[in-house]
């Protein structure tokens, strides 16, 4: 089987396999195309998870950043700009103060989805790669598209 963009089978047509379950859980990530949209997949605490490549906020490179957690979410941290981004949810955080109460503590507060988060399904030590189909606009599809490609091509 040819790991290489081929299809999982007829039911799961939109499902791309990227790759092998050991090489993943060796680098803890990887970048693949699916269906013309680049992805970053991350292997981190046992769990697979994989999203847009570019950043939300102004095209930095995800697959590039640090994970880091952050009020008890892993968070990938844009190598840019240091946004913080959920692996599960892909909602961006932020640190928030009242500025109203001089002893307050800064608390993780969300801005909500920002990032497109995609569906890493395991099988047979393949890992396979499902786009989003939620119907919401992500801000992070703006760089999806375009001249924003950061996986060089082979042709």
């Amino acid at each position: 089987m040819d790991p290489e963009g081929s299809v999982q089978d007829p039911e799961e047509k939109y499902s791309v396999c990227v790759g092998r379950e050991d090489d993943i859980k060796k680098s803890a990530r990887m970048t693949a195309v699916v269906h013309d949209r680049e992805v970053v997949i991350f292997y981190h605490k046992g769990e697979y998870h994989a999203m847009d490549i570019r950043c939300y906020h102004s095209g930095g490179p995800l697959h590039l950043g640090e994970i880091e957690d952050f009020d008890g979410r892993s968070c990938i941290v844009c190598p840019w700009h240091k946004y913080k981004i959920t692996l599960t949810t892909g909602e961006g955080l932020y640190q928030s103060i009242n500025p109203k109460d001089p002893s307050a503590k800064p608390k993780w507060c969300s801005k909500g989805v920002k990032q497109r988060i995609h569906t890493v399904t395991v099988n047979n030590g393949n890992i396979y790669v499902t786009l989003s189909k939620e119907p919401f606009r992500c801000d992070s599809d703006f760089y999806a598209t375009g001249n924003f490609k950061v996986i060089q091509s082979s042709s």
